[in-house]
């Protein structure tokens, strides 16, 4: 099957995670009587999310083993993400400037300090307030990408259904816990501006030293990485440390499937590790009880949910998958970063709804989704274009190296 169809129903999931979230957020300024009915039932925002997360535990160990580089992984989520990523926040500064909207308030802290944070994209992990809200789970993603690399480097790659039941198994110890640990426990501690200094260095030792040519400089790079996203996680998370844990061990639940299905891990055990995943989440929402940002109903009825799209998802991917929800899945990111720029400015000079108006809401979709389509045309697709070719040429170089090192035994890095 060619491979575009058979990542169809990948886009598919994208798209309709997109969805979702855009409604969680624009209901807000539209429809907030029905936002405030359904929320404790069913919290949209968290569905949305898991399902990207489940499909990026999927994708990304897939790209990393694929091209059997760190240096030419890292380059390829950097041009992935970092370019419409830059255009969105320096046209949400342009509009705050102008005063078409209005930037959160960072807590007093320097302008040096944010933008630091942000540029690691772990900014939510290192107690500064995200520019826009949404760029939260993407400190989430960026400590999953550390992860997979440090497996990667350490040859424990594979074990992705364990990696994924310990996490939940952790979740589930520290349910209890999570309620009385306090928000950002490690800023508070040595101060946002030194965690940030330090977090930032690491992370670029790590990066460096995981893409270099030395295998002893490669493990040390990717512990120090996998390290930092685990401690940041556990230690000065703004969700409950349960909830971080759980949100990593569904990524790791998506890369078992991809095992199991290419035949490196055997169904068995992947079903038994989404049972894991699935009680340990269930019983540490529960314990944890009612938060400041969801019910335990409305959590726990998102996360089956969204287990259950994904395997869905999954059974449908030999089938045809409607070129409308392809086309939506491939400007999924477009969407969910350009989306909260325009509802600030909505919220700004129109103001929020008293009351449900579907038309809006509707007509927010209109023109949300005409804009992602020029910005994923003129801003993603090139930047990706340009990071496939720089991959490329690494790709090309790390061939070339592997043939003239495979006397010496010294070809491990490119294999999976």
């Amino acid at each position: 099957m060619h491979p575009v169809s058979r990542l169809g129903w990948l886009d598919a999931l994208r798209g309709l995670a997109a969805l979702v979230v855009v409604f969680d957020h624009s209901s807000h300024t539209f429809m907030p009587d029905l936002r405030a009915e359904l929320m404790p039932q069913f919290n949209t925002s968290r569905y949305g999310i898991l399902v990207f997360f489940l499909v990026s535990g999927y994708v990304i160990p897939a790209s990393l083993e694929r091209r059997g580089c760190v240096r030419a992984f890292w380059i390829g989520r950097v041009f992935r993400v970092y370019p419409l990523w830059a255009v969105v926040v320096a046209v949400f500064l342009g509009v705050d400037f102008l005063g078409l909207a209005e930037v959160r308030d960072v807590d007093g802290q320097s302008t040096l300090t944010v933008t630091v944070a942000h540029v690691t994209m772990l900014q939510e992990l290192l107690g500064t307030p995200n520019v826009l809200l949404v760029l939260w789970t993407l400190s989430y993603e960026m400590c999953f990408y550390l992860l997979v690399v440090a497996l990667f480097t350490v040859r424990l790659h594979r074990q992705s259904a364990a990696v994924a039941g310990g996490l939940a198994a952790l979740a589930g110890v520290s349910a209890g816990a999570s309620a009385v640990l306090p928000v950002s426990a490690l800023s508070g501690l040595v101060g946002t501006g030194p965690l940030i200094a330090f977090a930032s260095i690491a992370m670029g030792v790590a990066l460096c030293c995981a893409s270099s040519g030395s295998p002893k400089l490669r493990v040390f790079g990717g512990v120090l990485g996998g390290a930092l996203g685990l401690v940041l996680i556990a230690c000065n998370g703004t969700v409950p440390l349960w909830e971080g844990l759980v949100i990593l061990a569904a990524m790791f639940l998506g890369t078992a499937v991809h095992r199991a299905e290419r035949g490196q891990s055997t169904w068995r055990r992947t079903g038994g590790t989404a049972i894991v995943v699935v009680t340990c989440a269930v019983a540490s929402a529960y314990r944890y009880g009612d938060g400041h940002h969801f019910t335990r109903r409305g959590w726990i009825t998102a996360f089956l949910l969204a287990v259950l799209t994904f395997a869905a998802g999954w059974a449908w991917r030999h089938r045809r998958v409607p070129r409308l929800l392809t086309g939506l899945g491939a400007i999924s990111y477009s969407v969910y970063l350009v989306h909260p720029v325009l509802l600030a400015v909505i919220d700004s000079t129109t103001g929020r709804r008293r009351d449900d108006d579907a038309v809006l809401e509707v007509a927010f979709f209109a023109v949300l989704l005409p804009l992602c389509v020029l910005t994923h045309r003129h801003v993603e697709a090139p930047g990706r274009a340009w990071g496939r070719r720089l991959a490329r040429r690494l790709d090309d170089q790390v061939s070339k190296s592997t043939v003239s090192s495979s006397d010496t035994g010294n070809d491990w890095q490119v294999r999976t």
